[in-house]
């Protein structure tokens, strides 16, 4: 019998930094050095998470990412009953018009989106979700959503300002730079 291979643990800090050029360690005891360590890889264990999950619902609905984040934003506006147009989805995205129009193009293609006429702008197109796409994200990237939330809704109030104080911490490195 073939044993399967386990990834090693992630070295510790002071072995991938034993001078402490960019982390130093010396200010925290051995078991403060280790719950930092099981933030980081509970960091690490959850980006893996996320990215099958993402990859999971992607595969299943069968779209791309920016097809989900596209989909996303307007099952959002619909839910606030606010109307979606091309325009909106290109600044939401960061895309050109012509990518836009691409991207809309195999959304409603494939039945994710209908291209609706403006109710006021007659030169405009507004984009609702369909039914089905709606059901199916609702029981996919939805589900994955609300099981965030309940993790998060299980931390105290003082937890849960900590956490988003440490991930906007996080958030905010790459503005340092």
């Amino acid at each position: 019998m073939v044993s399967e291979l386990k990834p090693p643990d992630p070295p510790e800090p002071s072995a991938l930094d034993p001078k402490q050029e960019t982390a130093r360690q010396t200010e925290l005891e051995d078991h403060e050095t280790d719950q930092v360590v099981r933030v980081l890889q509970g960091l690490r264990n959850w980006r893996k998470a996320e990215r099958r999950l993402s990859e999971a619902s992607r595969r299943h609905m069968e779209l791309g990412q920016t097809d989900i984040r596209t989909l996303r934003f307007v099952i959002a506006a619909q839910n606030r009953a606010q109307t979606v147009t091309p325009g909106a989805i290109a600044t939401h995205l960061g895309i050109t018009s012509a990518s836009t129009t691409k991207l809309l193009h195999r959304l409603a293609r494939a039945g994710h989106i209908r291209r609706l006429p403006h109710p006021s702008d007659r030169r405009s197109l507004i984009i609702e979700v369909t039914e089905e796409t709606r059901r199916v994200a609702l029981h996919t990237v939805g589900a994955d959503h609300g099981r965030r939330f309940e993790a998060a809704a299980r931390l105290s109030p003082v937890e849960r300002e900590i956490v988003a104080r440490f991930l906007d911490d996080l958030a905010n490195m790459g503005d340092e730079t």
